[in-house]
């Protein structure tokens, strides 16, 4: 048996550090802001989890545990505004990671949460570099540790070339650098900054802020090492940039790129 955890189905996966904001208004999803404030501010219960629906099904339509993805991750409420009408303005960060075992429906009684709630196990992170070791180990461990930040400032490197890239194309020609490229804004190069020396963060940051199908995000998001989480994205994202410069137009419409991530 796994814990059991409320459940919000949203179109996008979240991920760990992302802050997500959210407008509460539909009426079990009040309640379920109810329920999490009941519990003590200062405790570890403010939570619930965030999983993706799959493209073109809906959640009311089919069963549940047919309709969402089976990874998802945590919001951890961080800051609550009640609204006039009953509903809520609420802040969350990404916290765990968790795969879903099964889906409890809302019931009708009076003390039955109206949303969904899900069995859930949770999934560690694997480590990003190999441990110190004493000995000759401290070759490979010093190799693994310097092929990891390699591919971090490749992947770095290519998010900055991409980010540039659907900037420029979504506003029909942007800032360009003393090349005579594409640069990016001061937000994007802050946050890139910000995560540049942890792999895990800038990760996902690019999974989160890039313009990538619900599918490549949710490959990404099942990923539980970052070396591989960072290798799959340098892959992702040459194709996405092979297709923006082929192509020449923005694949959708143009988002802000930079999500928050918190200091954590």
């Amino acid at each position: 048996m796994g814990d059991l955890i409320p459940l919000f189905p949203l179109g996008t996966p979240l991920f760990p550090g992302i802050v997500l904001p959210l407008q509460i208004f539909e009426p079990r999803y009040r309640r379920l802001m109810r329920d999490l404030l009941a519990h003590p501010e200062a405790g570890d219960r403010r939570f619930f989890g965030v999983v993706a629906i799959r493209q073109g099904w809906e959640v009311e339509q089919v069963s549940p545990a047919e309709a969402l993805y089976d990874i998802g991750c945590t919001a951890r409420v961080q800051a609550v505004r009640r609204q006039a009408d009953g509903g809520f303005r609420i802040v969350t960060v990404g916290g765990e990671r968790f795969r879903l075992l099964d889906v409890q429906v809302g019931g009708d009684g009076p003390d039955d949460p109206p949303y969904l709630q899900g069995e859930v196990e949770w999934l560690a992170e694997e480590e990003t570099a190999a441990p110190h070791a004493d000995g000759p180990d401290d070759v490979a461990a010093a190799v693994a540790r310097g092929s990891l930040d390699v591919l971090t400032r490749g992947v770095g490197d290519l998010f900055t070339r991409y980010v540039a890239e659907v900037s420029d194309l979504g506003t029909g020609g942007g800032a360009q650098d003393d090349g005579g490229g594409p640069t990016i804004d001061a937000e994007t190069a802050v946050l890139l900054d910000a995560v540049g020396d942890d792999p895990a963060a800038l990760s996902y940051l690019v999974a989160s802020a890039a313009l990538l199908t619900t599918e490549d995000r949710q490959a990404l998001l099942a990923e539980s090492a970052t070396r591989r989480r960072l290798a799959l994205e340098a892959r992702v994202l040459r194709r996405e940039l092979t297709l923006l410069q082929t192509l020449g137009a923005v694949p959708v419409p143009l988002q802000q790129f930079a999500t928050p991530m918190t200091v954590n």
